[in-house]
């Protein structure tokens, strides 16, 4: 029997247990989850990819296996920064809102998902498939510890994914594919009073960034994301005031969309930096592919019908950032996202999520597992 107090106080217990990534460590949590879902006859694996760094995976079995469908939300969250007016760990309810680090990013959609879960396997009720949940370690800092290793190892291999990592019961669909590349550009020395004796690296790297940020990329345009875009992210160089640097080294962040190809925007930028200087270092520190799924499939339309159910309506939405669905690509497993987080409230300063949507996002989630079990027989 489902009781909004009890998903309430989970949010909170949650909230309360600290998880930030860095440093890193998720076992205090996933100890937690692994106690909380024995309660309800649901054994719980703890898998951990690196010290501390534990993930909880947890089988309610169906009437039939042939079939699996892989419920994700992450454990960890961002650090707390400073100059919060409700304490980052303590949970507070204040006109009907959770405050804390994670309440929306992605505590209360974890505390959803662990609520249904124990729900059904309370009320004993089986579906025609089998629910994999795994609450994953490291989403925050890419997933090497976390989603990464057990897909890779095929600790798990459902048939379809539903990743719990979003805001307002928005579906998502498409996201852009991510490029993060370190270029460094080198100069020569000399003493700050003789600039002309040197070549200063700085001036050199300022004059190739204006170039890049002037490439227009080709692409076509999609209905769910904005256009392709370039950030220059940090930017260091130099050693002394006194001194004509001879180095400076700064990262660019590429979002690109579905369809651009990601040797033309490799050449295209280097391409700039070539037009300033042939003396320079160049490195991809990280890429993913851009990810979407057909707005007809099973899980998509599963979804638009469970919010409709919910809420009244559905959104289709886009990421502009990056996040776990494009893992799922590489072994051909659809995967769409979801969740019932506050707007604008992930990674901010006083953090919260509304109860409402805590209690929403339960009869969301629910019925959508009974949508889709009725295309899966």
């Amino acid at each position: 029997m489902f009781s909004a107090n009890r998903l309430v106080k989970l949010t909170q217990d949650l909230i309360k247990i600290d998880s930030q990534n860095p440093p890193g460590d998720e076992r205090r949590i996933a100890v937690f989850i692994k106690r909380l879902l024995f309660k309800s006859g649901l054994n719980t694996r703890l898998l951990e990819f690196g010290k501390n760094r534990f993930n909880t995976i947890t089988v309610l079995k169906g009437k039939k296996s042939e079939i699996s469908l892989l419920i994700t939300p992450h454990l960890d969250t961002v650090p707390f920064g400073k100059n919060w007016k409700y304490p980052p760990l303590a949970a507070r309810i204040h006109k009907n809102r959770i405050y804390g680090r994670g309440a929306t990013d992605c505590k209360g959609n974890l505390a959803v998902g662990l609520e249904v879960l124990r729900n059904l396997a309370e009320e004993n009720i089986k579906l025609n498939y089998d629910i994999i949940f795994a609450a994953t370690a490291d989403e925050e800092t890419g997933s090497q510890h976390g989603l990464l290793p057990l897909l890779e190892r095929k600790i798990i291999k459902p048939t379809y994914a539903l990743i719990l990592d979003a805001d307002e019961f928005d579906i998502i669909l498409a996201q852009k594919g991510l490029m993060h590349i370190k270029i460094g550009i080198l100069g020569r020395k000399a003493h700050g009073a003789y600039p002309e004796r040197g070549i200063n690296a700085i001036d050199i790297a300022l004059e190739v960034i204006n170039k890049i940020k002037k490439i227009k990329f080709p692409y076509r345009k999609h209905r769910l994301l904005k256009p392709p875009t370039i950030n220059v992210g940090t930017i260091r160089g130099g050693d002394k005031v006194n001194m004509v640097a001879d180095w400076c080294e700064f990262e660019l962040d590429v979002r690109f969309l579905p369809g651009m190809d990601k040797h033309k925007i490799i050449s295209s930028i280097k391409n700039k930096v070539r037009s300033v200087t042939k003396n320079f270092k160049f490195e991809i520190t990280a890429l993913q592919a851009p990810s979407q799924i057909r707005t007809d499939h099973i899980l998509v339309y599963s979804l638009k019908q469970a919010s409709t159910n919910a809420i009244g309506k559905y959104r289709l939405k886009g990421s502009q950032g990056a996040t776990v669905m494009t893992f799922f690509d590489k072994y051909n497993i659809p995967c769409v996202a979801t969740g019932f987080g506050s707007s604008q409230c992930a990674h901010a300063t006083d953090e919260y999520v509304a109860v409402n949507n805590l209690i929403l996002g339960y009869n969301m989630l629910r019925n959508f597992l009974f949508v889709f079990d009725k295309y899966v027989r």
